[in-house]
């Protein structure tokens, strides 16, 4: 089922190579990029636009095509073994990943590609070479940051702040989510007016004041700490925090 697309509507490309909008939350690899592309793409058909979420196929028998919703299309592009790898291991088949979505841009091109992550970056850059396609890049993180903070843990490639680096320069247009990435990005020698900041945002028919609300009980503070339990997401921060209120 396609939406209705209405006049001036664009065809979008959604690059996520390890982010699928169709993955159980909670795996070590699945959280915040997964939701955020998926809430993009349905945002942009609900303005009538039509999407295509181009990511990696990683299990055996998924189907080409699978439609995510009224004007959302997701596409599973071969790209490595159809197995789940760890995402700090896909660089080596990024190469397949662009070459595919050459192949199917050559055929029918977008009018835009948005990459996510810097892996997506690499495979939507060298595609779009290839067809004459405008780029915008989001990196959800980057590699200069997760090092200084990881240390000897980041298990990122090692070239990745690197490549992070030309992939600003390339793309058409850099969306941060918040000013301090902007600085991190001009750091990095990216110019400040290639990039646009749009935060994440919210849902707010989830979230939302009003409603049921557990009991506030007689302790004075509650602490709410949303992510995915793994050291990086910081819950033994907050837990340290909490013992000092």
């Amino acid at each position: 089922m396609t939406a209705t697309v209405r006049h001036g509507a664009l065809a979008i490309a959604l690059i996520s190579e390890h982010a699928s909008p169709l993955a159980v939350l909670g795996g070590v690899d699945a959280g915040g990029q997964n939701v955020h592309v998926a809430h993009l793409a349905g945002a942009l058909a609900d303005r009538g636009h039509q999407v295509t979420v181009h990511t990696r196929r990683d299990a055996p028998g998924l189907p080409d095509r699978v439609p995510l919703r009224p004007g959302v299309e997701v596409c599973h592009v071969p790209a490595g073994p159809a197995r789940e790898i760890p995402k700090d291991e896909l660089l080596p088949y990024m190469p397949e990943f662009g070459r595919h979505l050459a192949r199917q841009w050559e055929l029918a091109p977008p009018d835009l590609a948005h990459s996510h992550f810097w892996m997506s970056g690499l495979a939507t850059l060298q595609a779009a070479r290839e067809v004459g396609v405008p780029v915008t890049h989001t990196y959800h993180a980057l590699g200069a940051v997760k090092k200084r903070h990881q240390g000897s843990a980041d298990t990122s490639p090692p070239e990745r702040i690197l490549l992070e680096t030309e992939i600003g320069e390339s793309s058409d247009r850099i969306i941060a989510t918040c000013r301090d990435e902007v600085a991190e990005l001009a750091a990095l020698g990216i110019p400040a007016g290639r990039i646009s900041v749009v935060p994440c945002g919210v849902d707010t028919e989830r979230f939302t004041p009003d409603g049921p609300a557990a009991p506030r009980g007689p302790l004075p503070h509650r602490l709410l700490q949303i992510g995915r339990l793994v050291p990086r997401k910081g819950a033994a921060v907050s837990i340290a925090a909490l013992a000092l209120l």
